[in-house]
């Protein structure tokens, strides 16, 4: 079959939520009319990881309508949305994921996606490149390249160029300028708290924030729990992000210090072990623990399920652990993406340029394929700049252009 998917006939309630995201995304209505007119990606197969809901339905629609033969997989068990998933497969996608799969079908679903021979990956956290070069390296010459979603992602993929590993080029859709200035920063801030605050039901304002990383994603959940008249505290191991952080304004102090007081943590690092046995030991009774990081190995769950005296679930989406000393800590969607696992991700607006990223990052590979060596590759500035000069344009916004004279002074340098 060219799907496995949990109900097929939930696809109206999907098309639903595509219709809408696509009604704000201009920049990507705009790119499927050309992709229509043009068919860049005809006879190619696109394997797609990326986590499944409305926003990367709509791409994947854009990227079909320009010929791409789609195979689709979520990036996160907890992050796809059955019904997405039904409206992309009534609408002949081949789509291989559905909400709360097991490690085993979660294996299986990527599997099938790569299987297949992919010639672009588009892969959010470095799962379909990493299969691809472990368990279907027969299948590697077959790839033209690929693009990389997200800063965890982009770690995994330097970590394997600098071993010599990576034996196709990716490109470091993360690093454009449009997607993380805006999609880590506004896009992060606001999506974490919607689904904590959607989640649990408990206001913001007094209450004491702990921020793990002072990254663009740090950044933005940072400034949205201050926006909400929240105390916030940022934990760091860089001192220069960690300087940046006290003149934002905000307090910063190590996770075990911050820890005593923390009402609420939201770990934003890309690394592991983040939120320990130290400091769940230290924490209020009753505090609240949460990931905005791709991976869920910032929040160390699986010690909490081991050592926790009981646990059960206080509400939807939040399991509370009774720890020896009698206190309470309660952990949000499993330690996974907050803002996926317990929301709807990233506001459609600014998925717009993420997404437009993503897709003109797919055509420059296309149209220069052959000449790209292994490894990773920046987006062209060119792409970078005109995505934002669409989305200007969108908005109704207009800028100054630098005369010849002035484009001449800048020129001369010193």
């Amino acid at each position: 079959m060219n799907f496995e998917i949990r109900d097929p006939e939930l696809w109206e309630s999907g098309e639903t939520k595509i219709n809408w995201v696509k009604a704000n995304m201009p920049l990507l209505r705009g790119l499927e009319e050309e992709f229509a007119a043009t068919k860049p990606f005809a006879g190619l197969k696109v394997a797609l990881s990326v986590h499944l809901e409305a926003k990367t339905a709509y791409l994947c629609k854009v990227l079909a309508a320009g010929g791409a033969d789609m195979y689709i997989t979520g990036s996160n068990p907890l992050s796809t949305q059955d019904d997405v998933a039904a409206a992309l497969v009534h609408d002949g996608l081949k789509v291989f994921a559905w909400y709360d799969a097991t490690e085993e079908e979660y294996h299986r679903h990527i599997s099938r996606v790569v299987e297949v021979g992919p010639n672009i990956i588009i892969d959010d956290g470095g799962d379909l490149v990493h299969l691809m070069h472990t368990e279907y390296r027969e299948l590697i010459p077959n790839v033209i390249g690929g693009c990389e979603e997200t800063t965890t992602g982009i770690i995994r993929l330097v970590a394997m160029e600098r071993a010599g590993e990576l034996k196709f080029p990716m490109v470091k859709v993360n690093n454009a300028d449009c997607k993380h200035l805006f999609d880590n920063r506004y896009g992060t801030g606001q999506s974490v708290w919607d689904g904590i605050n959607r989640t649990t039901n408990l206001i913001v304002a007094g209450k004491d924030v702990v921020v793990a990383g002072y990254g663009w994603c740090g950044k933005g959940v940072a400034m949205r729990a201050k926006g909400m008249g929240a105390c916030v505290t940022v934990t760091e191991v860089d001192p220069i992000k960690a300087m940046e952080a006290v003149m934002d304004g905000f307090k910063v102090a190590p996770m075990e210090k911050a820890a005593e007081y923390g009402d609420i943590f939201v770990t934003v690092t890309g690394c592991d072990a983040v939120v320990t046995e130290k400091s769940f030991m230290k924490m209020k009774s009753g505090a609240i623990c949460c990931n905005a990081g791709h991976f869920d190995c910032e929040v160390d769950v699986a010690w909490l399920e081991k050592n926790a005296v009981r646990s059960w679930t206080a509400r939807h989406n939040i399991k509370a652990y009774e720890l020896a000393n009698g206190n309470v800590v309660n952990v949000i969607a499993q330690g996974r993406l907050v803002n996926l696992a317990a929301g709807d991700g990233h506001p459609a607006e600014i998925m717009d340029m993420s997404f437009a990223v993503q897709a003109m990052s797919a055509l420059y590979l296309v149209k220069n394929r052959g000449t790209l060596t292994p490894g990773t590759i920046d987006v062209p500035r060119s792409v970078d700049l005109e995505i934002a000069g669409r989305k200007l344009a969108a908005w109704g916004i207009e800028i100054d252009t630098l005369t010849p004279e002035q484009e001449a002074y800048l020129s001369k340098g010193l």
